[in-house]
């Protein structure tokens, strides 16, 4: 199913590690000192918008707990919020075969890594994990998914026909919905809603579809 596209545009989180709950986990472990009711809520709220970016969960998620979210305060935040992932997204496990397919197939097909993680970050990770070599371009948060989609496109000459985003969220779904490409949907326990909404392709995981 993949093999047909020219350009494959990758989420991350959820979509080649399964590390949607690590981020979970810290984000309500941050906010537990405020009171159980904000953690569940910010826990929830996460889980709900997976492909948003902490710089724009953290302000919400600190007026939620009473904070005025300064921008030296979501600075802070966000220093936290890395310090407690980074090495659990590099130890979490692999979704099925999203690792020996970049593996076999970026020399023939042109792989961007889209993500709402900082891009610093996300390279750091990449070298990590040994993967930094399979895709062309990676791009992080602030970027906007759609801007880079359509970024990418334009420069390299490639048809919004032959380009595919793989995503597990409904703001992945948005950003290739916006920008004319197919999406491929990575079905999880979090996504029940959007696997109703999005009656195009989907899959488990890269091995078993």
């Amino acid at each position: 199913m993949l093999e047909r596209y020219a350009t494959l545009f990758w989420d991350f989180d959820g979509v080649i590690k399964d590390s949607v709950a690590v981020k979970s986990d810290a984000f309500e472990s941050l906010f537990t000192p405020f009171g159980a009711e904000v953690a569940t809520r910010v826990r929830v709220h996460h889980e709900q918008y997976g492909g948003m970016s902490r710089y724009e969960k953290l302000p919400l998620y600190l007026r939620w707990a009473g904070r005025d979210g300064s921008e030296a305060e979501v600075a802070h935040y966000c220093e936290l919020f890395s310090a407690a992932v980074l090495q659990k997204v590099i130890d979490s496990p692999w979704v099925p075969g999203a690792r020996e397919y970049l593996r076999a197939n970026h020399a023939r097909q042109f792989f961007v890594l889209v993500t709402g993680t900082p891009r610093a970050e996300m390279e750091e990770i990449l070298m990590a994990l040994d993967l930094a070599a399979y895709f062309r371009e990676v791009h992080g948060a602030p970027a906007s998914k759609r801007d880079v989609i359509e970024s990418v496109l334009a420069r390299s000459n490639c048809s919004r026909a032959d380009a595919l985003m793989i995503g597990d969220s409904a703001s992945d779904y948005a950003a290739a919905k916006a920008a004319g490409v197919e999406f491929l949907l990575r079905r999880t326990d979090l996504n029940r809603n959007l696997q109703q909404q999005h009656f195009g392709l989907q899959c488990e995981d890269f091995i078993h579809g």
